[in-house]
């Protein structure tokens, strides 16, 4: 099946076999110098996300191993908190006290029925490298460790929502905050750290926590049928309940039409964060940092636009192709303004799928005006200085071209015109005309042209 579909769509196999070909790392790593538990954290990293780890392992030797734990960490601590199986009175004291529990030799957690629960298991090599960190990288981590556990423990511990699910808007962006906003501030902490990133970022911190709301927004909208399946809803009934009388019918075919102006809604707010996400890329003073960072942005942009208006996000987990996450790395590892091409492209596409039946429709068209708005204040199509030039010319009746250039645009389509001439003789001599015979066919002998004049010696033997 894979087969059939690269063979109608060359250009998504185009994309593959460039990544793979020419694709050259701003870093690798050198595992001559890494120690066995290090390596078996690259391992692990591996086995819980594949995406991340690629685009982790190219990172600044400054910030490689730092990030490399600072995810485990908190896969870690996201494992315990989504596994359903742990009774509350042993997952609270483990998601309160991991940043202590990081500290400790050997300790490792064999009580989960995660898909990652190996990670747990093995923990102990993360505990171990952990401490081989620089001070300040260790102390971020820990800080934004304490801080996750507790907002987790917090939902944990909250009865009605677990049982009904987000009310308000406001819950929803708080829990994004906790499970997404704090990476944000950890890796921009970190960033900042190591001197990767403009110091003006911590001055900011909205803009780190659009990066995390963002990505987070977008895995919500798409993983809802999953998430539906495993008993977790996230989507705010403040949003939902203005389209459908209960939450089920979210997946009932009957009101396919209502849910899915529920997921445009949905898509509506994580598109409020677009022009603060493409603001924080313009900070990064590092090649590898700002891969870091505008890879996974660019798979959500373009994961937003699969999902919008699109009934199968309601039934399956939906994903962009391997043809065209390829195309968004090429993209994303370019710079700011070819990304904020990919931004501007998915879009636009945006924009096509929205329907005016949609009771969003014109605040969804308005958000995807303001994003392109923003794009064109960033990377103007036309050159501002030019245009203005040739206003004054203009209101001055003084010629926007200058002569050169009109002399040249002259030759050219001169040259042009003796080029499509000597074009249509040749094709016409190639075909069998005889121009040699049109020239004798043209003289007045030839034709039978007599002249009208009379002979003057007639005229005076006549007289």
């Amino acid at each position: 099946m894979g087969f059939l579909y690269y063979l109608v769509h060359p250009i998504e196999l185009r994309s593959i076999l460039q990544w793979k070909v020419y694709h050259d790392p701003v870093h690798t790593r050198d595992e001559a110098k890494e120690s066995p538990e290090m390596k078996e954290c690259f391992r692990l990293l591996d086995l819980t996300s594949r995406s991340f780890s690629a685009v982790c392992k190219e990172l600044n030797h400054e910030l490689l191993y730092s990030m490399t734990l600072f995810y485990l960490v908190l896969r870690g601590l996201d494992t315990i908190e989504d596994d359903m199986t742990i009774p509350l009175d042993q997952k609270v004291p483990l998601l309160r006290n991991f940043h202590k529990t990081m500290q400790q030799d050997g300790w490792q957690f064999h009580g989960s029925v995660e898909k990652d629960k190996e990670l747990l298991e093995k923990f102990d090599v993360v505990v171990t490298e952990l401490k081989k960190l620089s001070k300040a990288h260790y102390e971020i981590i820990e800080d934004l460790t304490r801080k996750m556990g507790n907002g987790m423990a917090d939902y944990a511990e909250n009865d009605f929502m677990i049982k009904n699910g987000v009310q308000t808007k406001e819950e929803y962006n708080l829990y994004c905050h906790y499970v997404a906003g704090l990476v944000g501030e950890g890796c921009t902490r970190l960033f900042l750290a190591s001197d990767l990133a403009h110091p003006k970022l911590a001055e900011r911190p909205n803009l780190t926590e659009s990066m995390g709301q963002f990505l987070q927004k977008t895995n919500i909208i798409r993983d809802i049928a999953e998430d539906w399946e495993e008993g977790r809803r996230w989507y705010p009934k403040e949003i939902w309940s203005k389209h459908v009388d209960e939450w089920e019918h979210m997946f009932d075919p009957q009101y396919r039409e209502q849910a899915l102006n529920v997921v445009s809604e949905m898509v509506l707010d994580a598109l409020k964060h677009v022009e603060e996400c493409l603001f924080y890329m313009a900070g990064m003073k590092d090649q590898s940092v700002f891969n870091f960072v505008a890879i996974p942005q660019g798979m959500a942009i373009a994961t937003l636009e699969l999902v919008f208006r699109n009934p199968a996000v309601l039934e399956r987990n939906v994903k962009i192709t391997k043809g065209a996450a390829c195309q968004i790395m090429l993209e994303s590892t370019q710079n700011l303004q070819v990304e904020c091409d990919v931004f501007k492209r998915y879009v636009h596409l945006i924009k096509e799928k929205n329907d005016p039946r949609d009771p969003n429709f014109l605040a969804i068209s308005v958000q995807c005006a303001k994003i392109e708005q923003f794009i064109e204040t960033l990377y103007p199509r036309q050159n501002p200085e030019k245009l203005s030039q040739e206003n004054a010319q203009l209101q001055r009746k003084e010629p926007t071209t200058d002569p050169g250039e009109a002399a040249v645009i002259f030759l050219v389509a001169l040259a042009c015109l003796v080029f499509i001439t000597a074009i249509m003789i040749g094709t016409a001599w190639l075909f069998g005309a005889k121009f040699g015979h049109i020239l004798d066919d043209m003289s007045p002998a030839a034709k039978g042209w007599t002249s009208s004049v009379p002979d003057p010696s007639a005229i005076r033997d006549e007289l």
